[in-house]
């Protein structure tokens, strides 16, 4: 079952040839706060639950879980990834497998001024980062800088500010923001398989050509053996990572690597990742099936693009699909 399913039906389709390929009987279920999500309508069982901010999420799902018999669950957005994290246990007992990074992984990851120390601890190039007080503190200001939530997600109130009057106003309008060092250069995304035992099998890197609303619209996928060790040393230093893992660095005109963010969960541009030879959902699938499979560390093709366009999905008797809840992102 996938959790907080929104508009993820290329990821669905791509289970679905995994399951095929691998001659697997498999039953798809998907979970959402909305009746709208467009996901919900391609998958073979489709569940309302409640808002994540509403409380009883959690125990919703282990409910639907356990009367449906379901035995792998997969968290999409970051949100909910705590909650998850926390009741890995709860799913356990009903016979399912939560594909979530440990606890430890998923606080890290989520509160971004913790990411910066875990990575400049550990050796790892990344921005110098301060929360918002400490930067105003500081005696000197060296514009541009980048502010955004400490535990934000789809780029939602992300701003570049160019003087101390911007960081002073943004700073009030943003909760719980931070400060980083603004970073020149091409932006890429690494989904990094972890696989169930949390060792790095494969990292594909997608460079952003495009972004809209948060998402990527176009990527190319760039076969950088230095950007993928950056990927595989980031994970490694984490620690207990499960599934796939999505580390976001930039390329700087002058060849470094400075990793920005990371998030415990599939990003939203995997299905080129999937399309150029990085079959993440049939390692997936054939590791909870007890099937072998050999994954090739450089198994996916170089230089594929992906250009993204809009699909509609059409329901019938759309005015009965009454939204109960807020309606979740992804």
């Amino acid at each position: 079952m996938f959790t907080c399913v929104g508009r993820r039906v290329e990821l669905i389709r791509a289970f679905r040839r995994a399951g095929k390929a691998l001659n697997l009987s498999l039953k798809i279920h998907g979970a959402d706060g909305s009746r709208l999500a467009p996901a919900l309508h391609r998958v073979d069982k489709a569940h309302l639950v409640p808002s994540i901010s509403r409380g009883g999420y959690t125990d919703a799902l282990v409910e639907i879980v356990e009367r449906n018999g379901i035995d792998l669950l997969i968290p999409l957005i970051d949100t909910e990834l705590t909650h998850i994290a926390e009741s890995a246990h709860r799913f356990r007992e009903v016979g399912c497998r939560a594909l979530i990074s440990s606890q430890e992984v998923v606080r890290i990851c989520r509160d971004k001024l913790a990411t910066a120390r875990v990575l400049k601890d550990s050796g790892i190039d990344t921005p110098r980062t301060w929360s918002w007080d400490a930067a105003l503190k500081r005696p000197r200001h060296h514009f541009p800088l980048f502010l955004k939530p400490r535990y934000g997600s789809a780029a939602m109130g992300n701003y570049t500010v160019r003087s101390l009057r911007e960081l002073q106003t943004f700073g009030r309008c943003v909760p719980d923001a931070i400060v980083q060092e603004f970073v020149d250069g091409s932006e890429h995304t690494l989904d990094v398989y972890t696989g169930f035992d949390g060792r790095v099998r494969c990292v594909v890197p997608r460079k952003r050509l495009e972004v809209r609303t948060g998402e990527v619209s176009k990527a190319l996928v760039v076969k950088d053996p230095r950007i993928m060790a950056t990927g595989r040393t980031v994970a490694e230093a984490l620690g207990a990572c499960r599934g796939v893992v999505t580390v976001q660095c930039m390329v700087t005109p002058q060849g470094l690597i400075r990793v920005i963010e990371i998030n415990p969960r599939f990003g939203g541009g995997v299905p080129l990742s999937i399309h150029a030879g990085a079959d993440f959902p049939k390692w997936i699938l054939a590791e909870q099936a007890g099937i072998r499979l050999r994954i090739e560390a450089d198994a996916f093709r170089d230089d594929v693009a992906m250009l993204r366009y809009d699909e509609s999905v059409f329901v019938r008797d759309a005015s009965k699909q009454t939204e109960s809840t807020k309606p979740t992102e992804g």
